[in-house]
């Protein structure tokens, strides 16, 4: 697969992260426990291209609805939630409000993924840890 998410690499993985979010960290860390340095795109500094919105959307077969986030963000009180929120309105939301898109989101050879929960991204690697602990002490084993 290439795409704007992909990087010239044997086994290229593309993380959008946000280091503030246990889930993303989590993720992260499961990626590197697995042997990998993945290209780290810190979302809310570098922000969203309409392109690069509709080519995760399109990877990862989902809506930008169904791809919003909702907690913490400004959805409310721009109107996303309402039943009449057009596509093309959540979308440049998003690019407007960066944290509007749900995370983290990882690109692979094997396919994009939210990964909510963490332990998603293992669908994703080609080799993965035995096991890892989270921030919260939970075990992931293989």
């Amino acid at each position: 697969m290439t795409g704007p998410h992909q990087v010239a690499d044997p086994f290229p993985i593309t993380i959008y992260h946000n280091p503030a979010c246990g889930t993303s960290r989590n993720t992260l860390a499961m990626i590197q426990a697995a042997g990998y340095e993945p290209r780290v795109v810190e979302y809310l500094k570098t922000g969203w291209t309409r392109d690069l919105i509709a080519t995760l959307l399109r990877d990862m077969g989902v809506t930008a609805r169904q791809l919003m986030r909702e907690k913490g963000t400004p959805a409310s009180e721009l109107g996303l939630m309402e039943e009449g929120a057009t596509e093309a309105a959540i979308i440049d939301a998003m690019i407007a409000h960066p944290i509007l898109v749900n995370r983290p989101i990882v690109a692979t050879s094997l396919g994009v993924k939210l990964c909510r929960p963490s332990e998603i991204v293992l669908t994703l690697l080609d080799r993965k840890p035995e096991s890892f602990t989270k921030e919260d002490g939970a075990v992931v084993k293989q």
